[in-house]
């Protein structure tokens, strides 16, 4: 298993991939034929996440989903750097006790 700081790492790289393919469909989202991106993420059996982007298979734009998957990442990060803030507080203390 990993430890914390790596799985929060793994989950702010996670939310960085949904919100660079939600800022992507965006941009783009007037292009003719333009196909999105899609973002799946998945637990790996080690602990963090596992992601994979893909197009979708019609072309066409679907704002709401991206407004969505970009307020979604905001409150990944949010969560993970607050992992990571728990888990430097925790270190502190455990060298504080043993100092």
């Amino acid at each position: 298993m990993l430890s914390l700081p790596s799985i929060a790492q793994s989950g702010l790289q996670a939310a960085q991939a949904r919100l660079g393919a939600s800022a992507h469909n965006i941009a783009n989202m007037q292009t003719d034929g333009f196909k999105r991106e899609t973002v799946s993420a998945q637990a790996a059996p080690q602990g963090g996440v596992l992601v994979s982007i893909s197009q979708a298979a019609q072309a066409g734009a679907d704002l709401t989903q991206d407004v969505v998957d970009q307020m979604s990442a905001k409150n990944a990060f949010m969560a993970n750097a607050q992992v990571l803030k728990t888990a430097d507080q925790m270190v502190g203390s455990l060298l504080d006790v043993r100092a």
